[in-house]
């Protein structure tokens, strides 16, 4: 009986397979978490010496959501987020000297420095941009799904939004439109618990996001935010349910912001220690370092070896920035019409 409960206990505490990742993968996932933070670091950096104006929103610590939901993206498929935009775009495979080249408001930025932070779109990339409207993205996304829905083509609009967006009245509008419809929409809500300075339970009489959908009857559930795997996993059930077309699906990633709001928000809403102890127990990097450890994936020196090669990514894409060209004068007179053909 002894042998029995021994090998019922070890049977049990196997990772289920749902959670499986191949090395590969895990590899990859680390990387691209990594070169987020590092790449959301040297911007800070560049913001601080005046290289970059207007308002800048870091997505360091929120790293495994963009990756985990990107990890189960088909070709084809949308994402559109708000103003935290920088770790979506290079999550969807955008160039980080473009990317980095928009911030500084560069011809090199990937919407010719006319977008900025909060404004840059990849419609080859299937990013349909950072909006700096609060919650105004998360109409467009439906539309997105819509017009998925009118062509038939299987395809699935991720649509991001934080806890403070989720108060906003459009959302609301969008869901009932979207289950009516039944649209093939994956709401991810990035829950970091602050908003733009005020802790959730301040703002909200029903905490749990998630469940936000319930009077549509849109399916939600909350996911572990800084665990890249359970974003995935949850992200694959999720996308599966509205490609099938069963309509949209409501995902509420609990997560945690380290920096402020944006660059210019002190953070003085919480303490120091708060900060410190998310970053000590809950790193969804470190998470994942340990996890390629303890399965023989990947030795410190491997892990270096990965950190060193982001770092020069996020170098070169900093010196691009910093040395492209200001745009034309008459860049401004572009883009604003659609181009009658000739």
């Amino acid at each position: 009986m002894a042998r029995a409960r021994q090998a019922a206990k070890a049977e049990a505490s196997k990772e289920a397979p749902e959670r499986a990742a191949s090395k590969d993968e895990l590899l990859k996932y680390y990387r691209d978490m990594l070169l987020i933070r590092r790449f959301e670091e040297r911007a800070g950096q560049l913001y601080g010496m005046g290289l970059i104006g207007g308002f800048c929103h870091l997505y360091i610590g929120q790293e495994a959501i963009a990756v985990g939901v990107q990890a189960v993206q088909q070709e084809g498929d949308q994402v559109i987020t708000g103003y935290r935009d920088h770790g979506h775009m290079l999550a969807c495979g955008m160039d980080p000297r473009e990317v980095m080249a928009e911030l500084t408001g560069r011809e090199g930025g990937s919407s010719k420095g006319k977008g900025g932070s909060m404004h840059m779109f990849s419609t080859e990339a299937g990013f349909y941009g950072g909006h700096g409207i609060v919650g105004a993205q998360v109409s467009l996304g439906t539309g997105l799904a819509f017009a998925n829905r009118y062509r038939q083509n299987g395809k699935v609009a991720f649509v991001y939004f934080g806890d403070g967006a989720a108060n906003q009245g459009q959302v609301y509008e969008s869901f009932n439109m979207a289950e009516l419809w039944s649209l093939p929409a994956v709401y991810v809500i990035e829950n970091n618990q602050y908003a733009m300075g005020t802790a959730i339970e301040r703002s909200s009489s029903e905490t749990r996001l998630h469940m936000r959908g319930a009077s549509f009857r849109i399916p939600g559930e909350e996911v572990d935010g800084m665990d890249v795997l359970a974003v995935r996993d949850a992200a694959a059930k999720a996308a599966e349910h509205a490609r099938s077309g069963e309509g949209p699906y409501i995902l509420e990633m609990k997560t945690y912001r380290y920096r402020g709001h944006s660059m210019s928000d002190p953070a003085k809403y919480r303490t120091r220690e708060e900060v410190d102890e998310v970053r000590k127990t809950r790193d969804p990097i470190d998470h994942l370092r340990e996890l390629l450890e303890q399965r023989g994936f990947a030795d410190e020196a491997a892990l270096r070896d990965i950190d060193s090669e982001v770092k020069a990514i996020v170098a070169d894409s900093a010196e691009f920035a910093r040395t492209s060209p200001e745009p034309d004068p008459a860049e401004l007179y572009t883009d604003v019409y659609v181009e009658a053909a000739q």
